[in-house]
């Protein structure tokens, strides 16, 4: 309450970008992103001629690398180019997903600091105006002011950093998972289409 009236609106950034957080980080584990060993499974699927639509829609709802591969899946049997449009097609809208709401955190880290500093204008113009109703001998008339320029900066700022932080790792993990995904939906192109022999982790798993 002392930090004046832009406080509010710092606070629900700091609420908007505590959710955004959160979901994220579940929202872009490893292990969900990216099941272990799921290229090797599919080989084996379809070397045991499994591959029907209802493993494919098992693929497809178990994960987003599931989704690049099952687009590449549902068009194995075309040309190696088709298959490779299909996944990067579909890839291009599971990117889209792992960064869902990238920008808006990003936002938040931009506008929370901006926040605070025209809290800080509006306190000091509080200063100078009870300075010029009633001078300088009075330190009380003047504390108010003083106090709300310094607490919407040090909110603003207490905001933005944690936020700032958090949109970059989000930004380079997305990017690590994109990466990842490229390579097991090429490798499992080249095994689809007979130019890459088994994968060490389908050996493990038939094994």
């Amino acid at each position: 309450m002392k930090g004046g009236l832009l406080m509010w609106p710092i606070l629900a950034c700091s609420v908007a970008a505590l959710a955004i957080i959160v979901e994220r980080l579940w929202m872009l584990r490893m292990h969900r992103v990216l099941p272990p060993h799921l290229v090797a499974r599919i080989w084996q699927w379809a070397r045991n001629g499994e591959l029907d639509a209802a493993r494919l829609q098992q693929i497809r709802s178990g994960s987003p690398l599931g989704r690049v591969l099952v687009a590449g899946l549902v068009n194995r049997h075309h040309d190696r180019e088709i298959m490779k449009e299909a996944i990067e097609d579909a890839g291009r809208q599971v990117v889209l997903e792992l960064e869902r709401y990238l920008n808006t955190l990003g936002t938040i880290a931009s506008i929370a600091p901006l926040l605070g500093l025209l809290g800080t204008v509006i306190g000091m113009i509080k200063v100078f105006t009870a300075i010029t109703t009633h001078g300088v001998g009075d330190p009380g008339v003047l504390a108010g002011g003083i106090s709300e320029a310094l607490l919407t900066t040090a909110a603003g700022l207490t905001v933005a950093i944690p936020s700032l932080m958090f949109h970059r790792y989000f930004r380079g993990k997305v990017e690590m998972l994109v990466v990842r995904m490229e390579e097991e939906a090429m490798k499992l192109v080249e095994v689809m289409h007979g130019e890459r022999e088994r994968d060490p982790d389908t050996e493990t798993l038939a094994s």
